[in-house]
C-alpha cells in the first residue's frame, strides 16, 4: 500500500515505487532488489534521467530507456528507477525538464 496516495502496490521484486503517484520507498541499499536497506523512508521523485546515455556510430545521441531519479526524505540518498509499464505516464512527463521533454514524449508516447 503506497503511504502516499494509498494505492495498492504490487511488483516483481523489484518495484519499489508507487505507479500512480511515482513516491518511492527507501528499501535498497546497494542493488536494485536487494531490500537491504534499514532506512525505510519515503523517497520523493525529484526528477528523470535516462539509463546509458551515449552516441552511436554515427555521433547521433542515444537516449537510453527512462529513469525516475528519487530522493528519499529521511536520508538524503538519491536512486534512480525504471519506470514501469504501469506508471502514470502523464506524472512521468511532468518530471521531464525542458531539455528531455521531447525525449520522454517519444518513449512515453511514441510522438
Amino acid at each position: 500500500m503506497c503511504e502516499v496516495c494509498g494505492v495498492k502496490v504490487t511488483g516483481d521484486g523489484y518495484t519499489d515505487h508507487c505507479p500512480k503517484c511515482l513516491w518511492g520507498k527507501h528499501v535498497d541499499q546497494n542493488i536494485p532488489g536487494d531490500r537491504k536497506s534499514k532506512c525505510g523512508g519515503l523517497a520523493e521523485p525529484a526528477g528523470l534521467t535516462f539509463k546509458d546515455e551515449g552516441t552511436d556510430k554515427y555521433g547521433k545521441k542515444i537516449q537510453g530507456e527512462i529513469m525516475i531519479r528519487h530522493r528519499c526524505q529521511a536520508c538524503g540518498k538519491e536512486t534512480k528507477n525504471r519506470i514501469a509499464g504501469d506508471d502514470d505516464a502523464d506524472k512521468v512527463f511532468l518530471l521531464a525538464g525542458e531539455k528531455d521533454k521531447k525525449e520522454v514524449k517519444i518513449q512515453l508516447w511514441g510522438e
